[in-house]
């Protein structure tokens, strides 16, 4: 009899976990809701008010004056990646510290060498995120062919830029990373020993500020 009332129990206990489960269930990423807005406001120097950045442009920002902006809880963030090169993995790094710090939703697409780099993107833009990070100069050349394609997509490159990015990316970058495709010249010599971890952190957050705020198809440069 006791054993009978033991198993009645687990089984209870069974059907109101899962109950419970099903009433809260996780974000699939699937249902369609409003475009996210910034939380918090961007403080004096990042942009000329007088001066708005044109598109294609530069504005180098007061350093700081991105802190105040934060994206909403549960922002979704894909994370696309390509090579395994210190500055890279200083990116990455850089964007789940800044994910979890945030409580940001954050999924991740690697791409697995040079013949999956488009297939990667792709993959990104499969998910439907808020915004898709890229990391890694792998990425400038097909990120440059597809992101025209899809203006409907925010995309923020960090650590490179594109050479005539749409209104719809926008890069953060700084002296010592300025990749912008094969072939192409860059704004300044390449350092891998400027990725630091300061460096990286700085230009997510300024680059998802200035995403979040609306200005869009621009160069963040950080001073």
């Amino acid at each position: 009899m006791r054993t009978h009332i033991r198993a009645v129990a687990a089984l209870a206990a069974l059907a109101a976990l899962a109950t419970g489960c099903g009433s809260a269930p996780s974000d699939d990423w699937s249902r369609p809701r409003p475009a996210p807005s910034a939380v918090g406001s961007l403080g004096p120097g990042f942009v000329d008010p007088s001066a708005p950045p044109t598109p294609e442009g530069t504005v180098t920002p007061r350093p700081g004056s991105w802190d105040g902006v934060h994206p909403p809880r549960d922002y979704r963030v894909v994370l696309l990646s390509a090579g395994d090169d210190a500055p890279t993995r200083a990116l990455v790094a850089a964007v789940r510290s800044w994910a979890a710090a945030e409580h940001v939703d954050l999924r991740t697409v690697t791409a697995a060498g040079e013949a999956d780099l488009v297939p990667a993107i792709t993959r990104a833009l499969d998910l439907h995120p808020d915004l898709v990070i890229s990391a890694g100069d792998a990425l400038v050349d097909p990120l440059a062919v597809v992101t025209a394609n899809h203006l409907a997509q925010q995309f923020l490159v960090v650590g490179a830029e594109l050479a005539e990015p749409t209104h719809n990316v926008t890069a953060a970058d700084w002296s010592g990373a300025s990749y912008r495709g094969e072939g192409l010249g860059a704004s300044s010599n390449y350092d891998a020993a400027s990725f630091t971890p300061q460096r990286c952190d700085a230009a997510i957050r300024a680059g998802a500020a200035a995403v979040l705020t609306g200005l869009t198809g621009i160069v963040v440069w950080l001073a």
